[in-house]
């Protein structure tokens, strides 16, 4: 007997008007908003200017979504590609499926090529953007809770979540509880933002080792909470995917962050230059050095200005 557990909402879907209101959707523009929140007040606590992460996030956002649809569809093409299957479906991202690791990949390409606009410190970007990603990542995950998916196996204990008959598997359909995945991973993701602060202020991080903190953390996450999980994914060596991508990203973020912590053992100065006083483009700071390298003085101050007698009498001659 079930002492307790997780309702499942009866409807993931609001109309205002014609218009849909999915929770899906809403959850992920929930974790948007929080990541370019929390990422600009750490951005100006590390030297930048108020607004950057805004404009950087124009790029990141779309590039990000991109990445993360074309990993699912990808890595899982039996769900849209085939016998009986309409590949227009794998164009439906307002009913679920985007892969992290894809999307982790093309928004970092899409804030590199908004921070090479600005001329910013990619790196220390990156910085500043962590803890926000990863509480994004575990706002993201109530819209699988509103999809009724990619929860757990069968359990009996008191959180397990209620999932509705017709969208359990055929070989659990008598099972009415299941882990909660979600809510796993949500609580982890923000257990992971609370260390990557913590240790970010104490020991400094810079040169992208707060986003490899980061990484490193969600993928021990990642790799337990994918064991529990029973959707259909695809196996390699009997093990599903996702959890070899967690191995193979850890570890490239634990050499990068030992390696670049030796050469790099402080954080970045000056990572946002300042505005150009004569126009909205702004320029780098070696721009500025070069400039003033290169410049001519314009008059001479009082100390270079000879005021010896014999300056004197040639200047009284020459009149």
């Amino acid at each position: 007997m079930f002492l307790a557990s997780i309702p499942s909402p009866s409807n993931g879907v609001w109309y205002l008007g014609p218009l849909p209101i999915r929770g899906y959707a809403l959850c992920i523009i929930l974790g948007i908003v929080v990541a370019v929140w929390l990422g600009d007040r750490r951005w100006v606590a590390r030297g930048g200017r108020p607004g950057t992460v805004g404009d950087v996030a124009v790029w990141m956002v779309p590039f990000g979504l991109v990445g993360g649809r074309l990993y699912h569809v990808l890595t899982d093409p039996q769900l849209y590609f085939g016998e009986g299957k309409d590949p227009v479906t794998a164009l439906y991202i307002w009913r679920g499926g985007l892969g992290i690791w894809g999307a982790i990949a093309l928004g970092a390409l899409g804030a590199w090529i908004g921070c090479r606009r600005r001329h910013i410190k990619f790196r220390a970007f990156a910085d500043a953007l962590a803890p926000g990603i990863v509480i994004a990542q575990g706002l993201g995950r109530w819209g699988n809770y509103f999809n009724q998916e990619l929860y757990g196996k069968p359990t009996s204990l008191p959180w397990g979540l209620k999932i509705d008959r017709e969208l359990r598997p055929s070989e659990f359909v008598d099972q009415p509880t299941f882990h909660p995945t979600f809510l796993y991973e949500s609580l982890w993701d923000l257990g992971v933002a609370g260390i990557v602060i913590y240790l970010d202020r104490r020991l400094k991080l810079g040169y992208g080792r707060a986003f490899a903190l980061y990484v490193m953390a969600y993928t021990l996450g990642r790799a337990w909470i994918e064991y529990l999980r029973i959707d259909d994914a695809n196996h390699f060596f009997g093990v599903r995917l996702n959890i070899w991508t967690s191995a193979i990203v850890f570890m490239a973020a634990a050499a990068y962050f030992v390696i670049v912590g030796r050469r790099h053992p402080g954080r970045e100065t000056d990572v946002e230059p300042l505005p150009d006083r004569d126009g909205p483009d702004t320029v780098s700071s070696e721009d500025t050095d070069k400039a003033g390298d290169d410049a001519e003085p314009t008059s001479a101050s009082p100390d270079d200005v000879d005021t010896s007698p014999e300056a004197a009498s040639t200047a009284e001659s020459q009149t």
